[in-house]
């Protein structure tokens, strides 16, 4: 199976996986949920070929099993993320640019996170890199935990085992054979979906908040323009 370079050879999922195993794919997930350094690895193309690997016998695992470890290296990947974040706390914001960190994904996570609240934590599962940096900055902005940990949890569960089910669903497929290349960058542009929904939907709610207001300031203004009219009469 050929799959999509969308970079250098050791970040190629069907090298990943042929060179490491499941093993592998589980310490990428645990990286690319909470690690500073995994921001770059690829989360959802990787968990697609596994899942397809799985259905065509390439990969030696029961897909329950896949699945289940695959979660549980997201949860405690996000997890690790938070404890970071709590200890390290605002001096991140303040750690200067090098080759594998810029300060521009953590202020970029951190108005997601600011933006969507604790369900930033689900969202951002599907976003490259807004995932690695949302848990910390869940853990700097000393989050709830036990919300964190629920939302923790969802967002592993979908994210890791749902994108595996995906690719081990239409491992059978001829044409996802066929068209790996394609199907790769389709997981990476479906990834943003859930972000232009909330995105949309929260721009409706602004749009609406701000003709509530108007309303509300021509209401407000109508008597007063009514006394001022009656005044000018006098």
């Amino acid at each position: 199976m050929n799959t999509l370079a969308l970079g250098p050879q050791w970040l190629d999922p069907d090298f990943l996986i042929g060179t490491f195993g499941l093993i592998g794919v589980l310490v990428i997930v645990f990286a690319e949920s909470g690690l500073l350094i995994g921001f770059f690895l690829p989360g959802d193309s990787l968990l697609f070929t596994t899942g397809l690997l799985v259905t065509t016998g390439k990969m030696d695992k029961p897909l329950w099993l896949v699945c289940a470890l695959v979660v549980l290296a997201a949860v405690l990947g996000d997890q690790a993320g938070y404890l970071f974040g709590r200890k390290v706390g605002p001096s991140l914001f303040k750690r200067p640019d090098s080759k594998l960190f810029k300060q521009e994904n953590v202020e970029k996570a951190h108005e997601f996170f600011e933006k969507y609240g604790p369900k930033s934590l689900v969202l951002a599962r599907f976003v490259p890199i807004v995932r690695t940096f949302t848990p910390i900055i869940a853990g700097v902005s000393r989050m709830n935990y036990r919300s964190f940990l629920t939302f923790n949890v969802i967002g592993g569960s979908l994210w890791g085992a749902g994108v595996t089910l995906l690719g081990a669903a239409l491992g059978n497929v001829e044409f996802v054979h066929k068209n790996i290349e394609a199907m790769l960058v389709l997981i990476v542009l479906i990834s943003v979906v859930p972000i232009a929904i909330e995105y949309l939907r929260a721009r409706g709610k602004a749009k609406k908040a701000e003709a509530a207001v108007a309303e509300q300031a021509m209401a407000g203004g109508a008597p007063a323009d009514g006394r001022r009219g009656r005044h000018a009469k006098r």
